[in-house]
């Protein structure tokens, strides 16, 4: 098991610090001011697009798909990366960091999610249609899973359905957090729904790609986050006997359990890396407060309580960092069933270490913490999402309980 960085992971390393450091960090207070001129928090501002340019322009650009990903079934004749998972973390990481890089080079969810099944299930007709535009920075799309009337953790409760009507399935659903679909970008839909109510609970379901325009589909409302909407937003978005031809089905009828265990494994770990760099971050500036401040006659940073936290904080970013990268490791190696504990681990521990680093910088800043002078409060309001987004904290525990436990079945009476 070795980790260190392949020369050509260094190298898109630098690249994009040079980028983040050159183009990012300048363009950030432009973007800023764009978006609150507009007056519409889900506004797609145009330094975004010169960014997105910048970046194709210096190969930065679908860093998450690996070159084949990019170059087959009439998805374009982009050039991808060709990276591992283990090289793309640390990428990742500094998307985390300085959160307008994975838009700007195309590495955001759920665009991310939705162009990797669409590569791996997609027919030739989806992936021109669908695929090829989000490939190429042209839209964006949202996924559509989540119900407000079910606990949705069990993915088996769905009841949104999608009936078959001679060439076309017609679809009646009720969702919500439906990310991105706020955005004026946003073009479809990938929707899982019950196909067949009386199959096997993990054979009822299937995925289909809805058309933003088509008569029936809406955006009900926005559902802020702790008080904050931005980006692409979440949404509560409603399907009224929506009609779409049948070859928008995405793999075959029956298979959406399947293929949304498929997309979860790799958006797992892009949560976890992207999490961890939002940790480094917000250490690096718990850190710089504690020297900037003093209290009761003392540096912060000379306080033991604090010097406590900080080291706390390090130790956890190591642990949380290592276990992430074995976990990409072994999708490369082994593939993501070969991963399921890794991944099911890291989830919980990297919605853990960010919630917990960013309430720490949070508390030695005091009440400029949660203010909108600093970045702090928007990052808890992310970090504490972590801990149900991709399935909650509870189930992966239990899965990972399951698989201990499952060893000493031969001592129960």
């Amino acid at each position: 098991m070795d980790f260190a960085p392949t020369a050509r992971a260094t190298e898109f390393r630098d690249r994009l610090l040079a980028f983040v450091a050159e183009v990012i960090d300048p363009g950030t207070p432009e973007y800023v001011r764009q978006v609150h001129e507009s007056g519409d928090p889900h506004f797609h501002p145009p330094v975004m697009e010169q960014m997105k340019t910048e970046a194709r322009a210096r190969g930065l650009w679908n860093l998450f798909l690996p070159r084949s990903a990019e170059s087959g079934g009439g998805s374009g004749g982009h050039d991808g990366a060709g990276l591992t998972n283990l090289e793309y973390a640390p990428l990742c990481e500094i998307m985390g960091r300085h959160p307008l890089t994975a838009e700007a080079t195309n590495c955001s969810a759920p665009d991310t999610g939705n162009m990797e099944i669409l590569h791996r299930f997609g027919t030739p007709l989806q992936q021109e249609q669908f695929l090829r535009p989000l490939l190429d920075g042209e839209i964006r799309s949202c996924f559509a899973m989540t119900e407000p009337w079910v606990a949705s953790s069990d993915a088996t409760n769905i009841s949104s359905r999608i009936v078959r009507d001679g060439d076309h399935y017609v679809i009646n659903a009720h969702k919500w957090w439906t990310t991105g679909a706020a955005s004026s970008r946003c073009r479809f839909a990938i929707l899982m729904g019950v196909s067949d109510p009386d199959a096997d609970p993990h054979r009822r379901h299937t995925m289909i790609l809805v058309p933003f325009d088509t008569p029936g589909v809406s955006v009900e409302r926005v559902l802020p986050v702790f008080g904050r909407s931005e980006g692409g937003g979440h949404c509560e978005t409603l399907f009224r006997d929506v009609r779409v031809p049948a070859e928008f089905v995405l793999g075959e009828e029956g298979a959406g359990f399947a293929i949304a265990q498929a997309r979860l494994g790799p958006g797992r770990i892009h949560h976890c890396m992207r999490a961890i760099g939002m940790a480094e971050r917000a250490l690096e500036l718990l850190c710089a407060r504690a020297q900037m401040r003093v209290a009761f006659g003392t540096h912060l940073a000379d306080n033991a309580v604090v010097q406590q936290q900080v080291a706390e904080s390090r130790i956890e970013i190591e642990q949380a960092r290592l276990l992430t990268m074995k976990a990409a490791w072994l999708m490369d190696t082994v593939g993501v069933k070969g991963a399921r504990f890794e991944i099911a681990a890291i989830k919980v521990v990297a919605a853990r270490l960010a919630t917990t680093v960013v309430d720490r910088a949070i508390q030695v800043f005091g009440g400029a913490g949660v203010s909108d002078d600093w970045p702090l409060a928007d990052m808890y309001a992310h970090a504490r999402t972590l801990h149900f987004v991709d399935g909650p904290d509870e189930v992966h525990l239990m899965q990972i309980a399951k698989r201990e436990l499952r060893a000493y079945e031969a001592f129960r009476v």
